[in-house]
């Protein structure tokens, strides 16, 4: 009788080892799988933010780029409108030195021998009044001689330089003032200047 106890609670014991390992081994191989979920999951969440940060990147280096070519685009656009404006400033400068009371004489008389022919109205010029007071000191009994008309000189505060000239008694005006001048002479440079920038640029 205490044999067959024996062997029973050996049996007993075998099936319980034997249970135990069993259950042992699925728990294993369950928190095997878990872990092996975990890690890949771990994985590609890396990825996912590796991928993200790589793009926030690129999205940042492309938008400095616009940025940095935006930036260059404004300077020179700023730059070439600085050059253009200062050699406005230079055109007119040079162009006001240039028209001499003894320039303004001789265009003057061009222009009346050109754009006076058949009209009978006096012609009138108007200019600063530092010009006006030299001419008719100087030039105007000349001026009438030789275009065979009546010159009338008009001081006008509007005028730095040059002159405006009408054969109509005023209601129309043909433009000679120095800005006008550096404006028509500015629109033949401004083209040549603007290749000779693209040209450094491109360098």
């Amino acid at each position: 009788m205490a044999e067959e106890i024996r062997d029973l609670i050996e049996k007993i014991n075998q099936e319980g080892i034997r249970a135990a390992e069993e259950k042992a081994q699925t728990i294993e191989a369950a928190a095997k799988q878990r872990a092996d979920e975990i890690l890949k999951k771990a994985q590609r969440e890396a990825e996912e933010m590796i991928a993200a940060a790589n793009e926030k990147v690129r999205r940042e280096d492309e938008k400095e780029k616009i940025l940095l070519a935006q930036a260059g685009r404004d300077l020179l656009l700023s730059l070439r409108k600085e050059i253009n404006a200062m050699l406005g400033r230079i055109v007119v400068t040079e162009v006001r030195q240039a028209l001499t009371p003894e320039v303004l004489s001789r265009l003057i008389s061009e222009a009346v021998r050109n754009y006076s022919a058949g009209n009978q109205s006096d012609v009138m010029v108007f200019l600063n009044s530092r010009d006006q007071e030299i001419l008719e000191q100087h030039f105007l009994s000349r001026l009438g001689e030789e275009t065979k008309k009546t010159i009338l000189l008009r001081a006008s505060e509007e005028i730095s330089g040059g002159f405006t000239i009408s054969f109509d008694n005023g209601k129309s005006c043909h433009d000679f003032t120095d800005k006008a001048l550096a404006d028509y002479i500015g629109t033949y440079l401004k083209p040549k200047l603007n290749r000779i920038l693209k040209e450094a640029i491109k360098e």
